[in-house]
């Protein structure tokens, strides 16, 4: 689906291309066993999202504009795409099971358990399952109850022993709680391992569960319901906004469904009957699916100790010259270090916050926070520095998507600690990442700080990509410092010499330093732009890339997620290459660099090429001005570019195909762990 005004994939179908990308992990011998399976897990989680949140959009988007009835050609070939994908990770599980049995690790169902395990699994499930276990019955209630958009449902159908003349049908919904494990390892038998679903442990334990019900017959089908994300945020002045935000989170419960899982070998009058209750409607997407969803949990399928199935233990390298065990604020004082994770210990960020905490010279701090850890060592710092007389401002952003909860929970904890909190702009969401300290020096107050393109969070600082820079450069921290000031007066328009600040001028520049690049081909001078982004969207940004394309700048971007720009078209676009890689770690990580006319700039930014980070958002991108950063920089972009292992390219085509594979080469992401390693010896 392309449109014609400027030639260009639609965003939603480019996204389900990204996530067939994700399912090849899945697919790709090379890719440890156990982690393939997670990469189905990966795969089912990213498309609950996508329902949750882009299908929803598209259908009230439609809905507000057209008949109920009629039905909209993208949600169509959405549903079209996932259905081929679902049965595709079908298959792909299938094969995983079997090349699991080859390890000695057998998944089974209730109908293939060992003699040896019946009375243990019976013992569990009377022990650990049952009492959590919320069960209704269908025929006793006068409305369906609310089904969660989060879990899974097992659909009970007993055939009663005759009450009457009429056998009896009984209806029940059994809720698996999201807090037991889905996957039970059992004691090895003979030296094999086996592993059984929570699902199955209560159909087997049937008898024991029903067993007020005389029945003679007994089925259950599994069902999964997704509901719209969106939040709807009341207009009422007189409520606060954190108070708008809980309350349209608790609404998310009740939302709309849009999409409807079942088992396809369900008793089609119960499925009628569901279908009927739970108010699905033709425009939402229904979908015939397999034994088991809520395919996520996936993610966290049990290694039962066989370490040789999981990637090799990762342990993060230091940063060249910067030590986490002296003065952190004396060193970024004579030069700027870049944290470039996983492959650098996230450590030196909280490191940083913990010396400011303690320094009695340190009088200020700012921060903004996105997303944070379950155990988060940042407000950690942050409450600690508050104890010790800093005066503490953070920003967070309530509207960070399924995070909200957790933030606003933070945001109490901090406030109740004495931490100023700024809680956002109406109408543009902050995810912006950047902290900055004021310490006094000589009578006279000095700013440290850093910007990177990723959230402040040691978790997904493990498997996340990015970028942060330390910095004592006075001209760019006063830039960061005008940020904070915006937030207090978003109505004021701040002007920054250094970086490029979304929503006023980031979109601006970036426009500006592709138009010079244009002016450079034109001259018959080297222009190139390298990109490295999570999704191009922006139909302003592709419009110039293809002008740029047609007046010869060579361009080379990878971009991990939505890409609907179209590469290699001749007379449009035959001068970008564009390639994906998805691998071991998550590609998070925005860099832009321009070719200047043999001085390129760099920037590291924590905004991609959407319009909602262009125009609807806060983000910063920053300039990088030293040089040996600049050399890192230049090498971590071409070695992820010469990728021959996990690199897919992207084209009109969206096939998805690898580049030629060379066997014998490593991955860019092993590469580049090597790059720092060896830069520790120079």
């Amino acid at each position: 689906m392309i449109s014609s005004k400027t030639p260009q994939l639609n965003r939603d179908l480019s996204w389900l291309s990204f996530n067939e990308r994700v399912l090849q992990e899945a697919n790709d011998p090379r890719t440890p066993l156990i982690e393939r399976l997670r990469f189905v897990g990966i795969f089912s989680n990213n498309l609950d999202e996508f329902f949750r949140v882009r299908y929803a959009i598209i259908k009230r988007d439609w809905k507000n504009t057209k008949s109920p009835v009629e039905k909209n050609p993208l949600l169509e070939e959405i549903n079209t795409r996932v259905v081929a994908l679902q049965q595709k990770s079908l298959m792909i599980l299938d094969k995983i099971s079997q090349e699991l049995k080859n390890e000695n690790i057998y998944i089974i169902n209730e109908t293939e358990i060992h003699p040896d395990h019946k009375e243990y699994l019976k013992d569990y499930f009377v022990r650990n399952i049952s009492p959590f276990l919320f069960t209704i019955l269908l025929d006793e209630v006068e409305a369906l109850p609310t089904l969660k958009d989060d879990v899974a449902y097992l659909a009970v159908r007993l055939v009663l022993e005759n009450t009457s003349e009429k056998e009896k049908i009984q209806y029940a919904l059994i809720e698996l709680p999201k807090t037991l494990e889905r996957f039970v390892v059992l004691p090895p038998i003979n030296e094999r391992t086996y592993i059984i679903l929570l699902d199955d442990i209560i159909r087997f334990c049937f008898s024991t569960h029903f067993y007020l019900f005389p029945y003679k017959e007994i089925s259950a089908y599994m069902i999964k319901i997704t509901r719209n994300a969106e939040l709807d945020l009341d207009p009422d002045l007189s409520k606060s906004f954190i108070e708008k935000i809980s309350n349209s989170v608790e609404g998310r419960k009740a939302a709309e469904p849009v999409r409807f899982i079942y088992d396809k070998l369900i008793d089609p009058k119960m499925l009628q009957f569901l279908k009927e209750k739970m108010g699905i409607q033709p425009t939402d997407s229904i979908i015939a699916g397999g034994r088991y969803h809520n395919r996520r949990d996936y993610m966290n399928f049990p290694d039962c100790g066989h370490k040789n199935l999981l990637h090799t233990p990762f342990t993060p390298c230091p940063i060249k010259n910067f030590n986490l065990e002296g003065s952190i604020l004396a060193q970024i004082a004579k030069q700027d270090y870049l944290q470039y994770t996983p492959y650098h210990s996230f450590s030196h960020i909280i490191r940083f916050l913990r010396e400011a905490a303690l320094d009695p010279k340190v009088k200020s701090i700012k921060i903004t926070i996105y997303r944070l850890a379950k155990q988060s060592q940042v407000i950690n710092s942050l409450i600690n520095a508050v104890k010790n007389g800093k005066k503490v401002t953070a920003q967070i952003e309530l509207q960070a998507r399924f995070d909200e909860t957790a933030n606003i929970e933070y945001a109490e904890l901090l406030q109740a600690e004495g931490v100023r909190i700024i809680f956002g702009i109406r109408g543009l969401k902050v995810h912006s990442k950047i902290g900055i300290i004021e310490r006094e020096e000589n009578n006279r107050l000095k700013q440290y700080g850093f910007i990177s393109t990723g959230n402040f969070n040691e978790s997904s600082a493990k498997i996340y990509t990015d970028y942060t820079l330390f910095t004592a450069n006075q001209e760019i921290l006063t830039d960061v410092n005008r940020v904070f000031d915006f937030f207090d007066t978003p109505f004021q328009v701040f002007h920054y010499k250094h970086l490029l600040v979304s929503p006023h001028y980031t979109k601006r520049n970036f426009l500006r330093l592709i138009d010079k690049e244009i002016s450079l081909a034109k001259e018959g001078k080297n222009a190139f732009l390298k990109l490295k982004m999570n999704g191009l969207t922006n139909e302003e940004m592709i419009r110039k890339l293809y002008q740029a394309s047609q007046a010869g700048v060579k361009i080379q971007m990878i971009v991990r997620g939505v890409c609907c720009l179209l590469p290699g078209v001749e007379g449009l676009s035959e001068n970008i290459e564009v390639i994906s890689i998805v691998d071991r770690f998550l590609e998070h990580s925005r860099l832009y660099i321009f070719g200047n006319d043999g001085n390129p700039l760099y920037y590291i930014s924590s905004a991609d090429w959407m319009s909602r980070n262009l125009n609807r958002r806060v983000e910063v991108s920053c300039p990088i001005y030293q040089e040996d950063i600049k050399e890192q920089l230049w090498d971590n972009f071409h070695t992820a570019w010469n990728d021959h292992v996990k690199a897919r390219i992207i084209d009109v085509t969206q096939s998805n195909s690898y580049r030629t594979q060379d066997k014998n080469k490593k991955s860019s992401q092993e590469n580049i762990f090597t790059y720092y390693k060896e830069r520790l010896q120079n």
